[in-house]
């Protein structure tokens, strides 16, 4: 079509993309193509009218971020992302959902240029969201907006606000007042069991409102561009809320399957498209088409960033203010020389390891300046306090302490969209225990890469009177069971500051289980290199080694005074600190063998789970059963958890 005018041109790209938006589900035999189709007009809006990008530099800092919190609608994020010029190719959206392919079945950050975060687990990107908008705020008090200005749009469906992770971070989002968080309500009244009245009838936006957010419900207008247009700026207007934009959308207009579940998934074959084509006034028979005026409106929207991309970076070298700073933050590292600041311990003196991790934390504000964070109402005994750098909120917007209220799953997504969203080290806490509450959030980091910290303290059967439900047992095994997730449980207070130092250092996201408490600063524990290798020869016999004791965290000591026990009785004992599991199985063949010879028979010690340690031990001396309300002292003791217990055990490896 040739001398359309711009309406007609936006109708020919809204339904180019709807086309799209039915062909790559239907090319791999698999995905959604509804929720796509129905955000066409939306999509449209957002990437031509409304966010500043270049499509040419999606890492630019300073760019606004889109999250598709509804991730099982990706082709259409896909397509955008095609059409605006970020990389993908057509033939990228033609292998859609193919091993290998930049275009899988949900987005994932850092496997496609343009995608901000990973989401399909509903909930998380809206999460996610609420933490590059404080990411945004915090970085534009403390730099600038000359270096930082922009916005976070998020869409969002049924879904996602049913899952309790979006309700903890609205409620957050409402209490922090993020006016540059903007959030669109795909309301389509669909889910998979069919009408969202089955199982739904909350008042949406009267729960935002009650959150303190700004709501605009737009009704029947998601394909009306100028009004989404005109409700976006208005959104955009407001500076001290966050703002919901609701939208009543039909999943898989115009199709002949439009308004039902099954459009929600793959429902549209051969006949579905061609009759939904001819609706759309696409030529038919003809696949993934796209012409060459609609080619180039999105190229030409994926470059008219540019120009405030290229102010920016003119903007950042004339900069007055702290780059050494700013750069620091951008690369969520250190300063020069920063772990000199680390703290250490003399031997012998006694420490619980959250303590020791508070004072790492202290003493890293200063030459670590990403730091922002704190703990989901137990900042004080996880050890989680940010002194002197102000509380982050709408009256201090530079401040890094961050209080999350007991929202531990929106904690954990808040920080890895910080985390993300750059210029922050978000660092967070917990108990062990409540570590259940944020598992989807921190699978979501491992899988991203996010740099988050974790810091779950109150980490065994020691926690004493509160009971099994307040007392870990299981969880540090599971969540070495995350492929990705560096998992540090340290024996003192030295080793938790090498913790420290891997996790500035490091990549991906980081867990340290700490102690409430005391435990004895050991000899031997305070050399960094040996900590990141996960594991390491902490005590040597003078002659050939009989046997193997290796401990973790808080039986470190206890493997110890086993050694003492049978080194007495004329038996050649090495102990071995194992901080970190993954991390000594990612040590070459040769190095795992100097520490764990082969055939030297070897017991563990930890008060959890024996789950795991198999791989490591011929014997584990563990707590497979829930805890129990007691002192700490003596749940240890029942339980087994004891010097006793270890050399009873290596006796019998010897015997045998």
């Amino acid at each position: 079509m040739t001398n359309m005018t711009d309406a007609e041109l936006e109708r020919q790209a809204i339904a180019v993309v709807k086309g799209l938006a039915m062909d790559g589900p239907h090319a791999a035999r698999s995905g959604h193509q509804g929720t796509a189709m129905a955000l066409a007009p939306l999509a449209h809006v957002l990437w031509t009218r409304i966010m500043t990008y270049d499509a040419a530099d999606p890492l630019w800092p300073d760019r606004d971020r889109f999250i598709l919190s509804a991730g099982h609608a990706s082709i259409l994020l896909y397509s955008m992302l095609h059409l605006t010029g970020h990389g993908l190719t057509l033939d990228d959206l033609k292998a859609f959902r193919q091993w290998g392919s930049a275009t899988p079945g949900h987005p994932e950050v850092g496997h496609t240029p343009g995608v901000e975060v990973t989401t399909g687990p509903l909930g998380q990107g809206l999460a996610n969201a609420v933490g590059m908008a404080i990411a945004e705020r915090n970085l534009r008090a403390r730099f600038g907006p000359d270096l930082c200005d922009h916005r976070t749009f998020v869409v969002c469906g049924d879904g996602d606000l049913a899952e309790g992770i979006s309700h903890e971070a609205a409620s957050l989002a409402g209490h922090q007042g993020l006016g540059r968080l903007i959030a669109v309500y795909d309301d389509n009244h669909i889910t998979i069991d069919g009408p969202t009245e089955l199982a739904l009838s909350d008042d949406a936006p009267a729960r935002f409102e009650a959150y303190g957010w700004n709501v605009i419900d737009l009704g029947e207008a998601a394909e009306d561009l100028d009004a989404m247009e005109s409700a976006l700026r208005a959104a955009m207007a407001i500076e001290d809320r966050p703002s919901l934009v609701v939208l009543r959308s039909h999943i898989g207009s115009p199709s002949p399957d439009v308004d039902t579940s099954a459009v929600h998934g793959y429902s549209l074959t051969d006949e579905g498209i061609a009759m939904t084509r001819e609706q759309l006034g696409l030529p038919p028979g003809e696949s993934f088409w796209v012409p060459p005026e609609v080619r180039d409106l999105y190229a030409a929207a994926g470059q008219r960033g540019s120009s405030a991309r290229s102010a920016w970076d003119t903007r950042l070298k004339s900069a007055d203010g702290d780059l050494h700073a700013w750069n620091a933050c951008q690369q969520a590292r250190g300063t020069d020389g920063w772990e000199a600041s680390l703290p250490t311990w003399d031997t012998g003196s006694a420490v619980a390891t959250r303590k020791a991790g508070a004072a790492c934390l202290d003493a890293l504000l200063d030459v670590v300046p990403a730091i922002i964070g704190g703990g989901a109402d137990l900042t004080g005994n996880t050890g989680t306090t940010i002194k002197g750098h102000g509380i982050q909120g709408p009256d201090c917007p530079e401040g890094r302490q961050l209080y999350f209220g007991v929202r531990e799953h929106a904690m954990g997504a808040i920080c890895n969209g910080m985390a993300l969203h750059g210029g922050a080290l978000p660092v967070c806490g917990t108990f062990l225990v409540f570590s259940d509450y944020m598992r989807g959030a921190v699978r979501l980091a491992a899988l991203s890469s996010a740099r988050t910290i974790f810091i779950w303290t109150h980490d065994s059967v020691g926690v004493g009177e509160d009971g099994p439900t307040h007392q870990p047992v299981e969880q540090a095994a599971a969540l070495r069971s995350i492929p990705g997730l560096t998992v540090f449980r340290p024996a003192d207070a030295n080793e938790t500051a090498a913790a420290w130092r891997f996790a500035v250092d490091g990549d991906g996201p980081v867990a340290m289980l700490l102690t409430r408490q005391d435990v004895p600063v050991l000899d031997g524990t305070s050399t960094h290199e040996n900590v990141a290798r996960g594991g390491y020869v902490l005590a040597e016999p003078d002659s050939a080694v009989d046997v193997v004791l290796i401990g973790t965290g808080s039986e470190v000591c206890v493997a110890l005074d086993a050694a003492a026990t049978l080194t007495a009785a004329g038996v050649a004992v090495r102990v071995v600190s194992m901080p970190s599991t993954d991390l000594f199985d990612a040590q070459p063949e040769t190095y795992r063998a100097e520490v764990l010879p082969p055939g030297i028979p070897t017991v563990s010690v930890e008060a959890g789970v024996t789950f795991g340690w198999a791989r490591w031990a011929d014997k584990s001396v563990g707590i497979d059963r829930f805890g129990a309300s007691a002192p700490g002292d003596e749940v240890m003791a029942r339980l087994g958890i004891t010097s006793d217990a270890v050399v009873t055990a290596a006796r019998s490896l010897l015997e045998a």
